[in-house]
């Protein structure tokens, strides 16, 4: 539970305590009252008394003295009865505007509107309704800001590859296009298809491991083997550009997901492969301690901005680097590596330097498989 929700939670008990340490105050001012007001009826009873008496005549003292008396006691619980009436009618229209004020705010809700909030007062008994109900509209807009965007993003991701698609594909039609262009724009189709492809197997994969419709299927298996056998798969790719990497492998066993840490790791070298130039450099590290299996995957390629660090694992998020489409991507790769991540209870962080690289470091506990 959040520090703000703790604060809120003990509200009223710190106005409890206030109104403890003045409660002998409030009960020296009750009985004050109550004494003024019983003398203040006593007295309306003998003076109601007195005129009865002269219309009807005065009866012994002792008769006259009960009849005071009870007319006092009359005038008094007349008195009490109007006030605890007055009260209630007050209060119950205080509760009435309440609750109108949450139908009210709950139809605006249901219409799509997050905006609307309640008055909150401390003082008053239903404030922590208030707060609570506006805790909960706050999140309800986050919400339905982040499917916004998320429909925004995905219809933006969609929509460029099928408009490279459509354009290439009508170009095709021409009977009288060179060969050499019609190559071209047939591999520019591919690869868009691909790229789209690729945008709906990511989103699948997120759903689902979010969702926790696909379980790990944990072995204990050699990590230091996984990594060089995926670094010489994409040999072909950082050969092309000249890039040295270096490797630094420690022998290390883990328990996790094979397929799963496999896309980890390819997203990783992807990436820095992407983003370094000719004749750069990638390393990767990997070491184990008594715990936990740490991976560090570094380039010396154009980097992330400081602002832009704190945003990259999120969906379809992309620094300025790597908004050249000539590079692909479509702003999954990380989300779905830090989810992988975290369902091996794992942690990810990211340095990063302009013209300088980027480093990524995992940490993965070590586990037993379950039986």
């Amino acid at each position: 539970m959040s520090k703000e929700s703790n604060n809120k939670h003990s509200m009223p008990h710190e106005l409890d305590n206030e109104y403890a340490d003045h409660r002998p105050f409030f009960r020296i001012l009750g009985m004050t009252a109550f004494f003024v007001g019983f003398c203040i009826s006593q007295l309306a009873g003998y003076g109601l008394a007195s005129l009865l008496f002269r219309w009807i005549g005065r009866p012994t003292d002792i008769i006259a003295h009960v009849i005071a008396a009870l007319i006092g006691m009359i005038c008094m619980l007349c008195v009490f009865w109007l006030v605890m009436h007055l009260f209630g009618r007050k209060q119950f229209e205080k509760q009435h505007g309440i609750h109108t004020q949450l139908t009210d705010a709950m139809a605006q809700i249901a219409q799509g509107n997050f905006n609307v909030l309640l008055d909150t007062n401390p003082n008053e008994n239903h404030h922590e309704m208030a707060d609570a109900f506006n805790d909960m509209v706050q999140k309800l807009g986050d919400l339905e800001t982040m499917r916004q965007d998320f429909i925004s993003n995905v219809s933006h991701e969609i929509q460029s590859p099928l408009t490279s698609i459509g354009g290439f594909a009508s170009l095709l039609q021409n009977a009288n296009l060179a060969v050499e262009d019609r190559v071209r724009y047939a591999e520019i189709i591919g690869a868009e298809s691909k790229r789209l492809s690729s945008l709906s197997d990511n989103l699948l994969k997120l759903t689902a491991l979010e969702k926790g419709q696909k379980p790990l299927e944990e072995q204990e298996y050699r990590l230091d083997k996984q990594l060089e056998k995926i670094a010489l798969t994409l040999e072909p790719q950082w050969s092309a550009k000249n890039i040295v990497l270096e490797a630094d492998l420690q022998k290390c066993t883990i328990c996790g997901d094979v397929d799963l840490l496999s896309q980890v790791w390819i997203n990783l070298f992807h990436n820095a492969i992407k983003f370094t130039p000719a004749n750069g450099q990638i390393s990767i590290m990997l070491k184990s301690s008594n715990d936990s299996a740490s991976v560090k995957i570094s380039d010396t390629g154009a980097g992330i901005d400081k602002d832009d660090l704190p945003h990259i694992f999120e969906r379809f998020y992309k620094a300025d680097k790597s908004r050249d489409r000539s590079l692909g991507g479509n702003g999954l790769g990380l989300s779905l590596v830090k989810k992988i991540v975290e369902l091996h209870s794992g942690q990810i962080s990211v340095e990063s330097e302009i013209s300088k690289g980027t480093s990524f470091e995992i940490s993965l506990p070590f586990q037993k498989l379950k039986q």
